[in-house]
């Protein structure tokens, strides 16, 4: 099949993609409310099934308070399996989508996470759909779905780590950058620093009192300090709070901080930094909770050549594919922490992740869905 056949062939899906899309937009997947991700989940599944037929195997892993991650595997006819990652959760809380519903206007389409990242699981699927219908060689596909990206994926990180071990690459579906791939991200930190002091009474006993609040306030310096814009390190203290009253030396007072690296070793340094901190009054304690919530992905060897790959199918259908570095992390940068071959923002075209001009443009949805299956050709081809 030449590039122009595949390019009419996904051109003539996009009615029912768009269609498609307006289904999953029109499911309220909020990541905090497990009720409406174990309904949207349920939609999403039998859509799944519905597009591309019965799985040839199924895992279903509860995550307690978060939303499940559903692994559906459909075996191709070349060897190897690519692993999809996909997330069905948004930012947007329940009853957004009845002051702000999907709609098509002057090519674009709008609604609670249309861009992220409903229109990548769509793509997705319709990659997948299209590979069969044409009878295009391809690699088993190992769809994941989780319900906890945009809080981290505290509980599907183990099965992204996991089912990405025996993988021939791993394809990220999250939005595109001005139709830029993601080949580098930066590593997510999210920290805590409280300070605990004495309470007394500000006016009949100050001095008996050890301020958590002043002494906060001096170490917010410091650790806005950190920042090496050079190294790629920003440091924000985003959150702060404390104390009980005016007239009340502050036993209480905590700030939360998040931290963006581009270098795995700005781990060790940061953390050491963070548990240094001393506040000038003595009898006042500080304590550091939180973690590093994703390393950075800084591109290796294997997730280099998946891009050139990649790069030269987009060369192939008349346009250039370009890559990019962000400061936002996604479920890929837990594989590529663990030097696996991974491509991401193969989604959507548009902007307003997490905002209310959140938009796809849909006149590119066909050329992002051909790349797709033409790199899944190409993984076919090299597994051969």
């Amino acid at each position: 099949m030449t590039p122009s056949d595949l390019a009419a062939a996904t051109a003539q899906a996009l009615p029912e993609m768009i269609e498609d899309l307006r289904t999953l937009v029109e499911l309220e997947t909020p990541s905090d409310d497990k009720r409406l991700l174990d309904a949207g989940l349920a939609a999403i599944s039998g859509w799944v099934v519905d597009r591309l037929g019965e799985p040839d195997g199924t895992e279903r892993h509860d995550c307690g308070p978060q939303g499940d991650v559903l692994v559906l595997t459909y075996r191709g006819t070349a060897p190897g399996t690519v692993l999809m990652l996909c997330h069905y959760d948004t930012v947007w809380p329940a009853g957004t989508l009845a002051e702000w519903p999907f709609e098509v206007e002057d090519g674009r389409a709008s609604g609670p996470g249309v861009f992220d990242m409903k229109t990548g699981l769509v793509q997705a699927v319709w990659t997948l759909r299209l590979l069969r219908e044409l009878e295009l060689p391809h690699p088993s596909v190992r769809l994941l779905l989780n319900g906890d990206e945009e809080i981290g994926s505290p509980a599907s990180r183990r099965h992204i780590e996991r089912l990405s071990e025996d993988v021939l690459a791993t394809l990220v579906f999250e939005a595109s950058l001005d139709g830029a791939l993601k080949t580098s991200r930066k590593g997510v930190g999210l920290f805590d620093v409280t300070a605990h002091g004495i309470e007394s009474h500000a006016g009949l006993d100050p001095f008996a009192g050890a301020s958590a609040i002043h002494a906060l306030a001096e170490v917010v310096p410091q650790i806005a300090a950190l920042s090496a814009p050079e190294r790629g390190t920003t440091v924000n203290v985003g959150l702060i709070s404390g104390g009980t009253g005016r007239n009340v030396i502050a036993a209480r007072a905590s700030c939360g901080i998040d931290i963006r690296i581009a270098a795995p070793e700005e781990m060790q340094r940061i953390d050491a930094a963070l548990h240094a901190l001393t506040p000038s009054d003595q009898r006042v304690r500080l304590t550091v909770t939180g973690e590093w919530n994703r390393p950075p992905m800084v591109p290796g060897d294997p997730s280099r050549r998946l891009f050139e790959r990649a790069h030269a199918i987009a060369a192939e259908h008349g346009w250039e594919l370009e890559e990019t570095a962000v400061g936002g992390a996604s479920d890929g940068n837990f594989v590529s922490a663990l030097g696996r071959p991974v491509l991401d923002g193969l989604g959507a075209l548009g902007s307003g992740a997490h905002a209310r001009h959140e938009h796809t443009v849909l006149a590119p949805i066909p050329a992002r869905t051909a790349l797709t299956i033409g790199l899944l050709r190409a993984l076919a081809a090299d597994a051969t």
